[in-house]
């Protein structure tokens, strides 16, 4: 990682104090940048710009991970002592076993890690740095100490930083200190103890630019930064998604049904005076018996397998945990522009006030779209698409758009004298004008406001955004600020036009279909989103971000609950409806790829961007599209499922297969004047049998088990264990006495027998359980079926192999296996019979 050293300003102080050039200094660098070679030598000396370490999929880490359980050590710990007291061979094949096993999964887990890390590298955030004399971009993670960053609106804050150049530069720091209101940024120096919130000159990484424009220098990067401490502070508060809960609780569950049964079979066996190493050996391997130990391997190949396929349908996973938030989405909010519409705006006209087609507002329109540096946009494009080049004007400053004021100003010569040029909303345009001008003549606003509101009106309700354009003179000025938006004349409307996307309707009620609620949120007023609303589907009430701004939380909460489309709306009203949606527990979705999207992004319980958003938006997201498209979206949500629910696959027959064998122990170490398995035995089943389930994320998965939000439910994972556990444990002690009954089977061909039986039953019954549907209705994927026959045939020839005497086994009789195989048939008879009842699908619940 980058030294965690902080970079001074001179004599101990910080970098937000003292002069620039004792910062630029203290870094080696100028404020021209660093060479590529320079750059290059500090990235390999010092590591990349990463608050968290490397991912543990890195090597020894990871495989020494797969041995470090408490259980595992246990058995490890008692497994070397028996060997110690003289049971080498036992010993030596217990330690193969856990060796085999811990290898599988470590195989699993880091082929896993490696797919998701060439996914996010499809979506890997870039940043413009000054490097050789010229910008160049360069992942976040290679921003070192001593580079110059150029920065504008919509670009993250890669590092700590002292600002170099500001033009009107403005950052939101809420991901930091939590205020909600952009802050502006200077290059003069603060006092050493001035607080976070007023250190002007200081940038910090995870902030990202609101408006304007600047340049800065990095002075501390990775675990050396402010943010470092604020992520550190957050992750010991254990703050987790749902489906790291949901694994949580599943693995609670396994704890408190192991501690009960391995206690009790522990007392026992020494309650029949069987030997106490021996008894401890085969309670341990019980426990591990009973927890899927593959399960961190298989649901990280599961998760992976399923980005990989979410991939090739243009949907790029960020976090894998959030693929199970995605399955379980009921609300999506998305923008209007790009994903319910063409995103292909087209600048239909520039009118006058009395509305007949105006050059000279086209001419305004253009002066001020090219003028500007604040970020490009599809208005300013759409403004220029058709501009033919005329003189250049000059530009003297500007005042960038921001989402509080939502217009745009620049102060430019038009003809050689001094003019303020303003685009925006019409309601804040007119909110600084004092005249408008109609026709040749500039008369009170007042006198025209009238008929200029019914026009803009009648436009919006045809399915326009409509942008007013103001002008001022100002002779003799170069520089220009906020205040001096004000005393302006209105002089014309600009119409824009942006199509409901083909498809868009249909993509709605797709989304319905898979129990997804679409909600439009949009910064277009009232009129123009509820046209758009309804061509594609939305109908119903629109609610104003005025209006939201008059309701409590309560009341928003009942609100939003009958509304599909806001309008009107700012940064912050979007994460207040976000939160009021999520308030009785729906997992809700937000798409948006813009500057003002960050925070509901980051409040919602899956954020969702596309490939081609501002950075902040980009960063901020789970999930990111390649293509803006709501059909991308329901793709992605059904990949999602199919994901979640070959997961859960894995975890219902699993468990209960393994809790019914343990079921199946207790009652035979009672009666039995023997073990009824050894150890290295109970190991070898669980790793054979946990084979098939490292194919478990290529499963089919049937079309009934996407059609609605599926989300981790312990209780009926629990009933569902109990119910076919427990049925299991029938069939297990139905075994038990045809082979001492009936074959008056001695101990080693009584644990061959049952070995082979438990082996079959598990097997066959992920085949039947893995779907609500008659298991010859359903057709496993090839690898499961391929990979569940192949261990089938091992179990089966084991005991005639030359591994059968150190694994306790012996040869079975043609007519034991008969008995077994009819067995097994009965049990995959029962199963049929239970799911009846029991539908599949319970275990997953929305």
């Amino acid at each position: 990682m980058q030294p965690s050293t902080r970079v001074a300003a001179g004599r101990g102080a910080p970098f937000w104090a003292g002069p620039l050039t004792s910062v630029v200094a203290a870094t080696e660098s100028s404020v021209d940048g660093l060479s590529g070679v320079e750059a290059h030598q500090r990235l390999a000396r010092y590591g990349p710009n990463q608050i968290a370490a490397a991912r543990g999929h890195r090597g020894w880490r990871l495989l020494l991970a797969q041995f470090t359980s408490p259980i595992m050590l246990i058995l490890i710990v008692a497994t070397v002592i028996s060997m110690v007291l003289g049971d080498f061979t036992d010993g030596t094949i217990i330690l193969v076993i856990i060796a085999a096993s811990g290898g599988l999964g470590f195989w699993q887990e880091h082929s896993a890690g490696q797919a998701v890390d060439a996914l996010l590298a499809r979506v890997r955030v870039q940043v413009e740095v000054r490097r050789d004399g010229r910008e160049v971009s360069v992942p976040a993670e290679n921003v070192v100490v001593g580079d110059v960053v150029v920065l504008r609106a919509g670009n993250i804050v890669p590092a700590d930083c002292r600002v170099i150049t500001s033009h009107a530069l403005l950052v939101d720091e809420a991901a930091l200190t939590g205020e909600p209101f952009p802050v502006d940024k200077l290059p003069d120096p603060v006092p050493a103890d001035t607080p976070p919130t007023e250190r002007h000159c200081a940038l910090f990484a995870g902030t990202h630019v609101a408006s304007g424009t600047g340049t800065a220098i990095v002075v501390q990067t990775g675990a050396a930064t402010e943010f470092a401490a604020v992520a550190a502070e957050l992750a010991d508060r254990d703050v987790t998604t749902g489906f790291e809960r949901g694994m949580t609780a599943f693995g609670l569950l396994l704890v408190r049904a192991m501690a009960v049964l391995v206690t009790l079979i522990f007392i026992v066996n020494l309650v029949l005076h069987r030997p106490l190493v021996e008894s401890l050996l085969f309670s341990l391997a019980l426990a591990v018996g009973l927890t899927p130990q593959l399960l961190p391997a298989i649901v990280a190949v599961s998760l992976s397998a399923g980005a990989r396929r979410m991939a090739d349908e243009r949907v790029i996973v960020k976090r894998l945990d959030a693929i199970e938030d995605f399955g379980a989405m009921r609300v999506l909010c998305t923008d209007k522009t790009g994903t319910l519409t063409d995103g292909a705006i087209r600048l239909d006209g520039a009118y006058d006030l009395d509305g007949r087609p105006d050059d000279d507002v086209l001419r305004l329109a253009r002066l001020n779209a090219a003028l500007q540096h604040g970020f490009p946009n599809p208005l300013d494009q759409a403004i220029l698409a058709d501009a033919a080049p005329g003189r250049p004007e000059q530009r003297l400053d500007e005042v960038p758009y921001d989402f509080a004021r939502k217009r745009l100003s620049v102060l430019t010569t038009d003809a050689g004298a001094a003019v303020l040029i303003t685009k925006g909303a019409v309601d804040t345009v007119l909110d600084v004008c004092g005249t408008a001008r109609v026709g040749a003549e500039t008369r009170p606003l007042a006198s025209a406001l009238p008929e200029l509101q019914s026009r803009f009106e009648q436009m919006s309700a045809a399915g326009y955004r409509v942008l007013a354009v103001a002008i001022r003179a100002m002779p003799g000025h170069t520089t220009v600020t906020v205040a001096d938006e004000t005393d302006m004349t209105v002089v014309g409307l600009l119409a824009f036009h942006d199509r409901p996307k083909p498809g868009a309707a249909e993509a709605v009620a797709d989304l319905a279909a898979l129990g997804i609620s679409v909600r439009m949120v949009t910064g277009d007023n009232r009129l123009a989103a509820a046209q758009v609303a309804g061509q594609v589907g939305l109908t119903g009430p629109v609610l104003t971000g005025a209006e939201i701004d008059r309701l409590s939380d309560a009341d928003l909460d009942a609100q939003v609950a009958r509304t599909n489309v806001f309008a009107e709306v700012e940064p912050l009203h979007k994460q207040r409806l976000v939160t009021a949606l999520r308030a009785d527990g729906t997992t809700v979705g937000f798409l948006g790829d813009g500057i003002n999207d960050a925070a509901a992004l980051h409040t919602a319980d899956v954020g969702i961007s596309v490939d081609t958003a501002v950075d902040v938006a980009k960063q901020s997201a789970a999930i990111v599209l390649l293509d803006k498209d709501l059909a991308v979206v329901a793709d992605g949500v059904r990949l999602g499922r199919q994901t979640f629910a070959n997961t859960l696959k894995y975890v219902r027959v699993t468990t209960s297969a393994n809790f019914g064998n343990m079921l199946s122990m207790a009652a035979a170490a009672a009666f039995l004047p023997f073990l009824p398995l050894l150890p290295r035995q109970i190991l070898l089943l669980n790793f054979l049998t946990d084979i098939p389930g490292t194919t478990i994320a290529t499963d089919t998965v049937d079309p009934e088990q996407v059609r609605r939000p599926r989300a981790w439910n312990i209780a009926s994972i629990r009933t569902f264990m109990l119910v076919f556990g427990v049925l299991s444990s029938v069939f297990d002690i139905a075994t038990f006495l045809v082979l001492r009954w009936g074959f008056h089977a001695p101990a080693a061909f009584f644990r061959t027998g049952w070995f082979v039986e438990s082996a079959a039953t598990e097997l066959v019954v992920m085949l039947v359980l893995r779907t609500s549907r008659p298991f010859f209705r359903s057709r496993p994927g090839w690898a499961l079926l391929a990979s569940s026959g192949i261990v089938a045939a091992i179990v089966l020839a084991l005991p005639y192999t030359p591994l059968a005497g150190p694994l306790g086994l012996t040869p079975l009789t043609a007519a034991v296996l008969v008995v077994l195989g009819l067995l097994t048939a009965g049990y995959v008879a029962a199963n049929e019979i239970a799911k009846r009842w029991f539908s599949n699908d319970t275990a997953a619940s929305g």
